[in-house]
């Protein structure tokens, strides 16, 4: 009888330890199977503007997945280098990624290479702002920031005391050009005597440059200034000049209290969650997607107290229009400022015609 409990004993203990070892393979295998995301970003994650929103929106994203959704990055990666690109991502692929996300439109020729190439179709390749894709594992995602442009435009054209507005702007390319139209023609639809005052600096992220052309904005009488550029060195700028600020990607009313008006901004995780939980579900194909005020992915940041309360309710009335479908900022007659026409009475530039803009509209220069 002893022996025979000894046995037993002995058998329930292997038993224990086996099924404690299964336990814990279970567990690590959990941990194996969240699906890793890499994130390719031009700057920093605590910019303060371009790539900190990619980067909040990224790890709203993951919060949300609760520990099935691991993000993993690369900053600093510059976008004029497609090999600087090609090795950003496949260092991710090397560290387990499955999904890799191009945060800047020069990192579009390096993903589309690799997603094409035969060697990564496993991998499923996302790319903002950027126009190519496959059928296969390439998509891409932008939003309608000529709405939240037009938006912020409004109150410019409201509250400037000189009729002259600063844009500073990264690159004469159509993506910077449509934001800088609708700006100019929000401001017009409240002001007809406003101008825009535009200075390129050629880089989408160059805190010297910005500064610099933030400078010669204000000494050509602007008095508010806005921009399409990465950091909130045009906004301190204008903040130190006494002028007024509109920002861009995100809310910096905190950076520059005396001088933050809103901004248009990004709310990336309206994109990502369901288009990594389809990659997750199996049922994800690559789209071009195009996020509005509508949906959520684009808006503008709540205005700050120092924007009046008129202006504020006429920014509300033109927001409430956009998001019923009853106004689109490119629609109705709109000129060049060498005089040809960009659209016709009666007409509105659908995304395809939006995104053809080659130039800026009169009271742009």
């Amino acid at each position: 009888m002893k022996k025979f409990l000894a046995i037993f004993l002995i058998l329930v203990m292997a038993f224990s330890v086996t099924a404690c070892g299964k336990k814990e393979e279970a567990t690590d295998k959990k941990t194996d199977e969240a699906l890793k995301v890499g994130f390719i970003y031009i700057g920093t994650k605590n910019d303060g503007g371009f790539t900190q929103a990619q980067y909040e929106g990224a790890a709203a994203m993951q919060e949300h997945f609760n520990g099935k959704v691991e993000i993993l990055t690369m900053e600093n990666v510059p976008d004029t280098d497609k090999s600087a690109a090609k090795d950003a991502a496949t260092n991710l692929i090397d560290q387990g990624c499955t999904v890799i996300v191009g945060c800047s439109y020069g990192f579009m020729d390096a993903l589309d290479e690799l997603a094409n190439s035969g060697d990564y179709d496993n991998i499923k390749f996302l790319h903002f702002s950027g126009n190519k894709m496959n059928d296969k594992n390439f998509g891409n995602f932008f939003g309608a920031t000529e709405e939240p442009r037009y938006l912020t435009g409004i109150i410019a054209g409201m509250m400037t005391k000189t009729d002259k507005l600063g844009y500073v702007a990264a690159y004469p390319y159509t993506e910077v050009q449509i934001g800088i139209d609708a700006f100019t023609l929000g401001a017009q639809s409240v002001n007809p005597d406003v101008q825009v005052k535009v200075v390129y600096i050629n880089s989408w992220y160059d805190p010297e440059k910005e500064r610099s052309a933030a400078d010669e904005l204000l000494a050509q009488g602007c008095d508010i200034l806005t921009q399409h550029c990465d950091t909130t060195g045009p906004q301190v700028a204008a903040s130190e000049a006494g002028a007024y600020a509109i920002g861009y990607n995100m809310d910096n009313s905190q950076v520059v209290p005396d001088a933050f008006l809103t901004a248009p901004i990004w709310h990336h995780e309206v994109f990502l969650i369901p288009t990594i939980q389809a990659i997750m579900d199996g049922t994800w194909t690559p789209e071009s997607y195009y996020g509005t005020i509508a949906d959520g992915y684009v808006d503008i940041a709540p205005m700050t107290d120092l924007v009046p309360a008129d202006v504020q309710a006429k920014v509300d009335e033109v927001k409430a229009k956009m998001k019923a479908g009853e106004f689109a900022p490119f629609s109705g007659k709109i000129e060049y400022n060498d005089g040809t026409v960009l659209c016709q009475d009666g007409q509105t530039l659908t995304r395809e015609e939006i995104w053809k803009i080659d130039g800026l509209v009169k009271g742009a220069n």
